[in-house]
């Protein structure tokens, strides 16, 4: 069978950047995705379209073909308050290159690197850590074969479905589900948005209201 769209496939690989081995995935444990979905970059997937099990591949993607430029617009200074929790600043969290998973305004996750620490806000990055690098793959395919119903619907490993997250709202719990506009998790302590809190450590007292990053305002 070829590797073509609803089709789940199984690669082992090994991504190298800048003379580098950046990522690989043995035949023991492939990368296993569905084709056409977009859960890879549109370079890989054209790529190995149309191979079969026990075919080779070695490309190259540039930039634009793989994770886009480097954007520098897309490093922000956030407050260091947002790391703040139960009072404390979390020095654990602020190191740099340590890679912080964030809430952005459409109420999806993205990954933040901590670029620049200062004496009052972090500087994060959101580019991609592959943006602006040349990527050169070789592999095989391992295996192809038609997706369940169920991986279309709920995606190979759950990923489609809606990701939930309980939460505390002033002194009483509540629940909140990402992305609905009811309250975001933010690199695993909260994130207050319109007035709801999210998170497990995420709560203000009374006289009190949630700021833009799981922090309390009065």
């Amino acid at each position: 069978m070829k590797a073509q769209d609803k089709n789940v496939v199984a690669v082992s690989y090994r991504l190298e950047v800048e003379g580098q081995i950046a990522d690989s995935a043995g035949a023991e444990a492939p990368l296993e995705y569905i084709q056409g979905t977009g859960m890879l970059i549109p370079g890989f997937e054209a790529a190995v379209s149309g191979k079969e099990p026990g075919e080779s591949f070695d490309f190259t993607l540039q930039p634009e073909e793989g994770y886009g430029e480097y954007n520098p617009q897309h490093c922000f200074p956030i407050p260091k308050s947002a790391f703040v929790v139960d009072g404390t600043l979390r020095e654990d969290l602020l190191q740099i290159g340590a890679i912080i998973p964030m809430m952005n305004g459409n109420g999806q996750v993205v990954q933040g690197r901590i670029a620049e620490i200062g004496e009052d806000s972090v500087t994060m990055d959101f580019n991609h850590p592959m943006a602006g690098k040349v990527l050169h793959f070789m592999g095989e395919v391992v295996s192809v074969r038609e997706a369940t119903k169920k991986e279309l619907e709920e995606g190979l490993h759950g990923e489609y479905l809606p990701h939930e997250c309980h939460c505390k709202h002033g002194k009483g719990e509540g629940h909140c589900k990402h992305g609905e506009g009811e309250g975001h998790c933010h690199h695993g302590e909260g994130h207050c948005h319109d007035g709801e809190c999210g998170g497990e450590d995420c709560h203000c007292g009374e006289g009190e209201k949630c700021g833009d990053v799981c922090n309390c305002e009065k």
